[in-house]
């Protein structure tokens, strides 16, 4: 439970370590209610199904948040067709911000803004990173959680440079 506690607190820290240089917290977007734009080389929609499947570079955006993978599949709700989740696969790429996630897989529930990272996932912002074996991460509330899923074997690890050394980094 400590250990839990810590890496919250870790990752807290990793999302706002740069926000005494950086400028005032923006108000979060609904996203419920922006259009979730797709490209890709590919696509198949299944309506009996609810699902379409993009594939060959992906690109989808809605607002802020962009997802790159080799293949998307957007699934729909049964009632108004709303957008449920968007699951990535292959070489996925999610940016939101300043803050660049990588994984092999990830899922999007737009309900929650809840993303959530498998398969090697690792967030950058700036020069700090965290890893672990699952990564989740809620866009709205820009707040995260790491773990090891179970396992004893795997560690999750965050980067934190001090802020002093950032405020040098510029400097000739």
């Amino acid at each position: 439970m400590k250990l839990d506690f810590v890496c919250v607190v870790l990752i807290g820290i990793l999302f706002s370590v740069s926000a005494s240089a950086a400028p005032p917290a923006v108000t979060p977007i609904n996203r419920s209610s922006l259009p979730i734009t797709v490209k890709s080389n590919e696509m198949n929609a299944d309506n009996v199904g609810k699902t379409a499947v993009f594939s060959g570079k992906v690109v989808a955006k809605q607002g802020d948040v962009t997802i790159f993978s080799d293949k998307l599949v957007v699934s729909y709700a049964d009632k108004g067709g709303d957008v449920e989740k968007i699951e990535a696969f292959g070489n996925v790429r999610i940016i939101q911000l300043n803050r660049t996630g990588f994984s092999d897989q990830a899922v999007y529930e737009t309900s929650t803004g809840r993303i959530v990272m498998t398969g090697s996932p690792r967030v950058l912002q700036g020069d700090d990173r965290i890893s672990g074996k699952v990564i989740t991460y809620y866009v709205d509330d820009e707040k995260s959680y790491v773990t090891n899923d179970g396992d004893p074997k795997a560690r999750v690890e965050a980067v934190i440079n001090p802020a002093a050394r950032k405020k040098d980094a510029g400097k000739p």
